[in-house]
């Protein structure tokens, strides 16, 4: 049976491969793709949503959830703004214009996971792919909403190497602390893929150049040619990196168990005020706190196998 799932998402390209992965995949029902304000506002993170689905045109719409919230970063922290902007493009989604039209039937994105959650109770997996805010709302929506989630998969946090928007801080976490660590909280199984999982799998400069090779010049495959191309010259020029790194599809993989993975039960905690340390994901590792763990956080994954995963399922949804 497909799993039933909820992508809550702010793109953003990584998560816009996630989201076009999901899309393609046999053994995912996906539900929803609920808007996040993340590296987008919320309004832009809606917009992109949209057209993915319109551009992909899946035998089965995913319902789409709105925001209004604005981005995560702003003038404030300019040097941070400009590389998830050099990375992303503007809007998110390189250099994509983005046209759409008004949804009908706007469906605030907590809300709709509310709803979906009590439609097939037990059934849902919710992956989050951005920050938790839309998670932490929707528990204050529905406080039965962690009996009626199958249970959450969270990109985010880091545990054993640095932070990517601050020396101590992942970006998920770090955008919405407050959310993040009422989430911790909540007593629904959770399961996190942490930054030093999320960033191994790495797309590089030749699978890129051979999976662009491979794709059928659809509109589809056209406009993840185009978004690949721009991802791995602003990885290669504003990160160093030689390639493109699969964060989106790590998360996904394991929350359709696509991919071998394996956990460790960790009692995790989110620093909320640290002048320093805002946002760090704080895994307190103390025999005191054995059997008291709230996460599953993935400590190892197929890197190879997510690549295979995310090239096959590309090349389906581009045909």
């Amino acid at each position: 049976m497909a799993q039933k799932l909820i992508i809550d998402a702010d793109p953003g390209i990584g998560d816009t491969l996630a989201v076009l992965t999901a899309m393609a995949d046999p053994s995912i029902d996906l539900l929803a793709v609920t808007a996040a304000a993340g590296i987008v506002s919320g309004v832009q993170a809606t917009r992109n949503l949209q057209y993915l689905i319109e551009l992909a045109d899946p035998v089965r719409h995913p319902r789409i959830g709105q925001c209004s919230r604005p981005a995560a970063v702003d003038d404030a922290m300019p040097d941070v703004a400009n590389l998830y902007r050099h990375l992303n493009g503007r809007e998110g989604l390189g250099q994509t214009e983005i046209q759409t039209v008004d949804l009908h039937n706007r469906r605030e994105s907590a809300k709709l996971i509310v709803d979906i959650s009590r439609e097939f109770p037990g059934e849902v997996r919710l992956l989050t792919l951005g920050p938790l805010s839309n998670l932490f709302v929707a528990a204050d929506f529905d406080p039965q909403i962690c009996d009626h989630l199958h249970s959450v998969v969270t990109l985010g946090g880091t545990t054993q190497a640095a932070g990517d928007v601050t020396a101590a801080a992942e970006f998920n976490i770090w955008a919405d602390t407050q959310a993040a660590r009422g989430v911790c909280g909540l007593a629904i199984h959770k399961t996190m893929v942490p930054l030093d999982i999320s960033s191994r799998p790495v797309l590089s400069f030749d699978d890129v150049d051979t999976l662009c090779g491979f794709l059928d010049p659809t509109t589809t495959g056209l406009f993840v040619s185009r978004l690949l191309q721009f991802a791995v010259r602003g990885y290669r020029r504003h990160e160093a990196l030689e390639g493109i790194p699969l964060h989106g599809v790590s998360a996904l993989a394991v929350a359709a168990s696509a991919e071998a993975f394996q956990v460790e039960g960790e009692h995790v905690d989110i620093e909320t005020t640290g002048e320093l340390t805002q946002g760090m994901t704080v895994v307190d590792r103390r025999h005191t706190r054995s059997g008291r763990h709230n996460f599953d956080v993935v400590s190892s994954i197929d890197d190879v196998g997510v690549i295979d995963y995310f090239t096959r399922a590309i090349r389906r949804i581009c045909q």
